[in-house]
């Protein structure tokens, strides 16, 4: 798994009411590569990866332990204080 690129925004409110700081393009294997991973500060000061929307659904979902280590890989890329 390697961070391909990380897209630093401003903060704006999510539709679950949590805040987007940025984005990330991971590669999980050589086969499977993921785009505009949302970086989430949540309500509770906590940091989250989740998958786009497509549509009204989300457009992926990780086991915890893979979204603990994307969350870490995204907090390191955009030097956020955790």
């Amino acid at each position: 798994m390697r961070l391909i690129q990380s897209h630093p925004i401003a903060p704006e409110g999510d539709r679950s009411g949590h805040t987007c700081i940025g984005l990330i393009d991971v590669e999980l294997t050589p086969d499977v590569r993921v785009y505009k991973l949302r970086v989430l500060r949540m309500r509770d000061g906590r940091y989250r990866v989740q998958a786009p929307y497509a549509g009204k659904h989300l457009a992926a979902s990780f086991s915890p332990d893979l979204a603990e280590k994307l969350t870490a890989m995204a907090i390191e890329a955009l030097q956020v204080a955790a």
